[in-house]
């Protein structure tokens, strides 16, 4: 107890914060969570895309758990789209996984929706794998088609996870849900694109570095963004 206050010490670290306060705050954590995950890659062997993919699971998990309060904003599904893109369906499978189980068992809650979220972001993986070549020409990044398949993929995800109301009810309840959700979609496709214009130059050039150039989806050109 601290002297002549009547107070323990513990009670100054009880600071209640508005849901504003909470949400600056992550944000901030967030950032240097960001720049900690661009500064450390540079000591990574340029050859070994898995500890890549580990700092990418790092940066999405903090990112899903920081920024929950804002719905359906995240960074996973960019994230993932670009593992597909660079190190391939598996990987980006893979990394799905791991980012969706860590989070709903650490935080958010687990339970029968995680099955449908670990394949709705898997199929972002893999949609990004298959359009690859669509979103890299010649080794440059095209962000407005980054973009366009980060919207679509905002959509196709919240429906697959939707599909989980499905073990509690029947199919006549789908249609009205969906539409209800809608908002919480777009919700989504916003932040996807707010972080395709944010993170996708700085991370598919960090992403390129770390290639395994043994793979067929490794690029061998330099990665620069165009729109």
């Amino acid at each position: 107890m601290s002297r002549g206050t009547g107070l323990s010490m513990y009670d100054f670290h009880n600071v209640a914060l508005s849901p504003t306060q909470s949400l600056l705050l992550n944000i901030a954590i967030l950032s240097v969570i960001v720049l900690a995950v661009l500064r450390s890659e540079r000591r990574l062997d340029d050859s070994n895309p898995l500890l890549m993919l580990g700092i990418l699971a790092i940066f999405g998990i903090s990112g899903r758990i920081l920024l929950d309060p804002l719905p359906n904003f995240q960074p996973v599904t960019v994230i993932v789209i670009l593992a597909g893109v660079y190190y391939g369906a598996p990987r980006a499978v893979a990394l799905a996984g791991i980012i969706t189980l860590t989070t709903n068992f650490a935080v958010m809650g687990h339970g029968p929706w995680t099955l449908f979220q670990v394949l709705g972001w898997g199929l972002v993986g893999v949609s990004g794998a298959y359009f690859s070549d669509y979103i890299l020409k010649e080794g440059k990044l095209m962000l407005n088609r980054l973009a366009a398949i980060a919207i679509i993929s905002a959509f196709v995800f919240n429906w697959i996870v939707s599909l989980s109301i499905l073990l509690k009810t029947d199919a006549s309840m789908l249609a009205p849900y969906l539409i209800n959700g809608l908002l919480f979609d777009l919700y989504h496709a916003a932040g996807n694109l707010i972080f395709v214009a944010w993170l996708a130059t700085p991370l598919s050039e960090i992403m390129t570095k770390h290639l395994d150039t043994s793979s067929p989806k490794a690029v061998s050109e330099p990665v620069s963004s165009t729109l």
